[in-house]
């Protein structure tokens, strides 16, 4: 991806962006620790997706991991948490990563290149979806360590059948999800043989999707998103601020409807 242009004035310790024809590239860069987290990849994962917010020159985002062995392996064990001395409360750097939780409606691609744990399941669990490298593995450490799998389970829990997440949950780090097995139940929607046919499949969705009227590619995420964690008659009541919200007037969707009523080259998945 070097040959995108550079955000300069996007600059990171932890990450590296790249920004093109209305794509965001966001990569995950802490290689030599499997692209785990930590106090400070935390905050500027977080102050990325309150930034682009405010970017009207992205409309979608890819994001993926440095290197060909892991997307991300959650927190980095050598991170210390200060915890509040109340029981009651807890400080958790790993609720913050995901675009959602940032309020950010721009459709977030997730490139899965390599080993996906732990932590990683906050950043995948906000992701429109998945596209993952034949090499790509899923799966959760808590258990094994003694600790509980929660937040994690919450995502996962809207995202896979209930007994492949109680099986990746209470099996630890025993045994591992393919990226064939994830896309089976679901989970990830597209396998490709490696890394650089990952970046094209990647980039090919991510450019169709930045093609598309911003307003109305925002409101669709936000109505798939109502639809998963509403209430049908909660997320029909929403549907239709949505639509008055997020569609063009009427004329420019006769102008799209006329260059685009052929629907143009498509590919099937």
């Amino acid at each position: 991806m070097s040959d995108f242009e550079s955000g300069t004035d996007l600059e990171f310790s932890t990450l590296l962006y790249r920004e093109r024809d209305g794509v965001a590239w966001v990569t995950l860069n802490r290689p030599e620790r499997h692209n785990a987290f930590d106090l400070v990849m935390a905050e500027e994962i977080h102050r990325l997706w309150k930034t682009l917010r405010h970017r009207d020159s992205v409309r979608c985002v890819v994001l993926t991991g440095s290197g060909d062995k892991a997307f991300c392996t959650g927190i980095d064990r050598d991170t210390v948490v200060p915890q509040p001395s109340s029981p009651y409360m807890v400080d958790d750097p790993g609720v913050a990563l995901g675009p959602k939780t940032a309020d950010l409606w721009k459709p977030v691609v997730a490139a899965v290149n390599g080993m996906a744990c732990g932590g990683a399941f906050y950043l995948l669990g906000e992701c429109e979806f998945l596209i993952a490298a034949e090499h790509a593995t899923f799966f959760d450490p808590h258990v094994t360590y003694g600790m509980v799998m929660a937040y994690e389970a919450v995502h996962l829990a809207q995202r896979m059948p209930h007994g492949e997440l109680a099986r990746l949950a209470l099996l630890g780090t025993a045994e591992r999800m393919t990226a064939r097995r994830a896309y089976e139940i679901g989970f990830v929607s597209e396998v490709v043989p490696d890394n650089t046919a990952l970046t094209a499949a990647a980039e090919q969705a991510a450019r169709t999707i930045a093609a598309c009227e911003p307003s109305a590619i925002e409101g669709t995420v936000r109505a798939v998103w109502a639809a998963r964690e509403m209430s049908k008659a909660h997320a029909m009541a929403t549907a239709p601020h949505l639509v008055q919200l997020g569609n063009i007037a009427p004329e420019r969707q006769a102008d799209l409807f006329a260059t685009r009523a052929k629907g143009g080259d498509w590919r099937a998945r």
